[in-house]
């Protein structure tokens, strides 16, 4: 019922920048909180930033805080994710998902390099 297409990822330079975003289909008009993931080579998925339909909100990874921005827009069904000041800790494939999760979808590759 629940579509997730996340593009915007690529190869950067540390200190560099790149924007995620998330294509979210489905067939009724709810507006659920979103959330960002990551998972890193050899390491779980990790829950990065949480929006709720509000707006409001929350990063769950230190690190990670002062240099990423998550946003959405509920009449176009996205949601973004800023990322400034890339390092290469942050290399891993980023996915979006609805709280509480649907079907994960591919994500999208994130390689910073030193």
């Amino acid at each position: 019922q629940v579509q997730l297409v996340e593009s915007g990822g690529g190869l950067a330079q540390a200190g560099g920048s790149l924007r995620l975003s998330c294509a979210v289909s489905k067939r009724d008009n709810s507006i659920n909180d979103m959330g960002w993931y990551r998972q890193a080579p050899g390491k779980q998925r990790e829950l990065v930033a949480t929006i709720s339909g509000g707006g409001s909100t929350k990063f769950l990874i230190d690190s990670v805080k002062g240099r990423f921005t998550i946003s959405r827009d509920n009449a176009k069904n996205t949601v973004s994710l800023q990322m400034n000041s890339l390092k290469p800790e942050d290399t891993a494939v980023y996915y979006c998902n609805r709280l509480p999760n649907a079907k994960w979808g591919q994500g999208t590759q994130v390689t910073v390099s030193s």
